[in-house]
């Protein structure tokens, strides 16, 4: 049956299961196509996730629409905007700030609605990121390392984490921490036991957050064969040096998100309820 990702923590980990087994068969040339459209709502300033969204519904079958997200700011109610929509569309995809109106539009059940990044949570971001660990790595094993404060990008991750079960460890200062998430502000101890660093951009934490850059230095701390993977766009200088970004060695930022074309296809089949 159709549904809507809003929250992974709607999800079980047999979802998750099924939307990478989904994504292997895009990945090979044969997961399941459609005929239909996709209304997209995308910022002008979205990169990485309009890409492969848009690229991802057309090559499924589907007709990308797009609009910016403003125009959901409407007075009109978001609950009679998608019962508009499903006169003519399979699928809403979203980026907009505010949880909630994706929530509105996704509680009517007229349409799948898929989260493309709100200030709560970024799902599909970091379903392509487990998904791209787990082609080389048994994900469940992992030690995985969170340093930056909290925001959409650690509460997607500890969304991913709940369901799955993943050993995910915080590092920031206390008062930047995302509540319910394993926390340390020993930036070198925890980075001893991880297999894998992650970064979010500081914000306007720059000043509390500088103690926390990763550096190629702090990676010789990491266990053997530890990856860093920063969630773009990073700023080399920030959450990350130059020297980790540019010299090779650990960063595997680029490579990881070619996962996101065939995720993003899966999480828009699932939703269909195709495959």
């Amino acid at each position: 049956m159709p549904r809507s990702l809003v929250r992974l923590d709607d999800w079980s980990a047999d979802d998750v299961e099924h939307v990478f087994a989904l994504a292997d068969a895009y990945r090979a040339g044969a997961g399941p196509t459609t005929d239909g459209c996709a209304v997209m709502f995308f910022p002008s300033t979205s990169l990485r996730t309009r890409v492969t969204f848009e690229r991802g519904a057309h090559l499924i079958g589907l007709q990308p629409v797009l609009f910016p997200p403003e125009t959901l700011d409407k007075p009109e109610d978001p609950r009679d905007v998608v019962r508009y929509l499903a006169n003519w569309a399979d699928v809403v995809v979203a980026r907009h700030p505010d949880i909630a109106v994706l929530e509105r539009l996704a509680a009517v059940g007229s349409l799948p609605v898929v989260n493309a990044m709100t200030n709560v949570n970024h799902p599909c971001e970091v379903l392509a990121d487990v998904y791209a660990l787990a082609q080389t790595r048994d994900v469940l094993s992992l030690g995985l390392v969170f340093v930056g404060a909290d925001g959409n990008i650690s509460r997607a991750w500890a969304e991913i984490a709940r369901v799955l079960g993943l050993d995910l460890l915080q590092c920031c200062p206390r008062e930047l921490a995302t509540p319910g998430l394993r926390w340390s502000d020993d930036v070198e101890a925890a980075v001893r036991d991880a297999d894998v660093v992650l970064t979010d951009g500081v914000g306007r934490h720059a000043e509390a957050l500088a103690p926390y850059q990763v550096t190629a230095e702090l990676m010789t701390l990491a266990r053997p064969s530890a990856v860093l993977n920063p969630c773009p766009p990073f700023t080399r200088g920030q959450e990350v040096a130059a020297d980790v970004v540019d010299q090779g060695g650990p960063f595997v930022g680029y490579g990881f998100k070619r996962s996101l074309l065939h995720v993003q296809q899966a999480v828009l089949a699932t939703c269909l309820g195709l495959g």
